[in-house]
């Protein structure tokens, strides 16, 4: 049964990545009269848990201006549950790779969450792909190691390898991928409980079921409480040259706002959005506000 979702995101495709099926969706500008008269393309990239479908309600409005792709990064969605050290740096290759194989000129990358620190390392590592980059809560998991005492970290160390522990991960992950479960962590993300649908935790929780999730969850979960997992944002944005947004919404649960002005400092050319009764995935829970904020931006900034 094709989920109602499915309708809203474009063309969607498979494309194999090193040797791993993933998954993108695009749509066309209809404006446009051929390619070499498009406007800046847009990639979207999905936060922690998400996919594609979380970018529904963003989709077609942004492809009335600009050709539109958005990714299911490796291990997401309905891209291949691989057995690999996921990193940002690998997702940051991911989308650097389906760049050069679909698009080759600069681009706007927006991304949720996870998927900002994705296109922030990706436009540190690959500058001549990216034009601009919208990010939406922007994590730096870098500043939980700096916050723990030195003395303290072996026994943290201790634990998270603890935690780590496939008898430990199966029976969360079995957990975790409930329904009811996953409704409740909604619940968290988003301040507004009318943005908490059916179609939503359907979004989040279709994939749980693929083969071989149970074994990405786990090869996910140990990579992104270790060391290498992230490159600190603070220590990346002095080198971007860029126009950056960071828009955050002020009832975000998950990281804190209080990061947005710290990362101001880094950089002259990241501007604050922050918005008023929204949590941690502004495009989805407030789309009507977000979506002709971002095209103004890349209008007002880009064009």
């Amino acid at each position: 049964m094709i989920l109602e979702w499915q309708e809203r995101v474009g063309n969607q495709r498979d494309w194999v990545w090193r040797g791993w099926k993933t998954r993108y969706t695009y749509i066309r500008n209809q404006n446009i009269l051929n390619e070499d008269t498009d406007t800046i393309p847009i990639i979207l990239l999905h936060g922690f848990g998400a996919s594609i479908g979380h970018w529904r309600h963003n989709l077609e409005v942004f492809s009335e201006h600009h050709t539109v792709y958005a990714l299911d990064m490796l291990g997401w969605g309905a891209s291949e549950k691989a057995p690999v050290n996921y990193s940002v740096h690998l997702w940051a290759e991911q989308v650097y790779d389906f760049w050069k194989t679909f698009i080759r000129k600069p681009v706007v990358i927006i991304g949720n969450s996870l998927g900002s620190l994705v296109s922030l390392t990706a436009a540190f590592s690959h500058p001549e792909m990216v034009r601009g980059l919208v990010m939406m809560s922007l994590p730096d998991p870098s500043l939980e190691q700096e916050a723990i005492p030195p003395f303290l970290r072996p026994a943290v160390l201790t634990i998270k390898n603890f935690v780590a522990s496939p008898l430990f991960l199966k029976p969360l992950f079995y957990f975790l991928r409930q329904p009811g479960v996953l409704r409740r962590w909604a619940a968290i993300a988003y301040a507004n409980p009318e943005a908490i649908t059916d179609e939503l935790v359907d979004i989040f929780a279709v994939p749980a079921q693929d083969r071989g999730s149970v074994r990405a969850f786990t090869a996910l979960f140990k990579a992104s409480i270790g060391a290498n997992f992230s490159p600190s944002v603070k220590a990346i944005l002095p080198h971007l040259d860029v126009p950056m947004l960071l828009i955050w919404g002020n009832k975000d649960r998950f990281v804190p706002p209080s990061l947005a002005p710290m990362f101001a400092q880094y950089n002259t050319k990241l501007e604050i959005l922050n918005l008023d009764n929204v949590g941690h995935c502004p495009h989805d829970e407030s789309p009507v506000e977000v979506n002709p904020l971002i095209l103004n931006w890349i209008r007002t900034n880009l064009v």
